[in-house]
């Protein structure tokens, strides 16, 4: 089936975002835009059409990660389920094979580039704190949960489910064995037992 005219190619899109996220993690700031065109198999203007800047391509990878992420936050299911699924979720993303890779880049580029590492934290780690945040003001509103600061609530829960997982990504130290779906279970009921309304 062809194509309406100016209808966007969402493969062309992910393969984009598949190749910077590929080189960031290879290159950090160095990536240029022309090496992610080729490596994503696109021409330099279809990129540019996409994504004007690195800015932008960082901004939409952290911005995929974190709707995958707190996808069970929108689910309507009990608080129990739903952190252990958005624990579930993180630990998967942390523990991925190119996860090490990919946020060794982000603190690679960090210093050279600020204003991407600004767009990736906030379109990805900012805006998942502030969609838990908000979820456990609902459930506080709800009465299923006492949540006096749904914002340092929420970091806590990051905290708990992720431990040092961030700091041996970026260090390249390989995590110790562990049971993700135990911890994510674990990591759910204890935050619940400290908030129980």
């Amino acid at each position: 089936m062809a194509r309406v005219i100016g209808q966007v190619d969402e493969t062309k899109t992910e393969a984009i975002l598949d190749a910077a996220l590929a080189l960031f993690s290879e290159k950090g700031a160095l990536a240029s835009m022309e090496a992610i065109a080729r490596r994503a198999g696109v021409s330099r203007q279809t990129l540019y059409n996409r994504f004007p800047s690195k800015v932008e391509i960082g901004r939409a990878l952290a911005a995929r990660r974190s709707d995958a992420i707190s996808t069970p936050l929108r689910t309507g299911g009990d608080p129990e389920t739903v952190l252990t699924a958005m624990a579930a979720g993180m630990l998967e993303k942390l523990c991925g094979k190119e996860a090490g890779a990919s946020m060794r880049g982000v603190a690679l580029m960090s210093p050279s580039d600020p204003e991407l590492a600004q767009a990736i934290y906030q379109a990805g780690p900012a805006e998942g704190l502030r969609r838990l945040s908000a979820w456990l003001a609902e459930q506080d509103g709800k009465g299923l949960l006492r949540i006096p600061d749904p914002d340092a609530a929420a970091e806590m829960f990051s905290g708990m489910v992720l431990g040092h997982g961030h700091l041996r990504g970026v260090l390249g130290v390989p995590h110790p064995a562990f049971d993700l779906g135990v911890r994510a279970a674990e990591a759910a009921r204890r935050f619940l037992r400290a908030f129980a309304a």
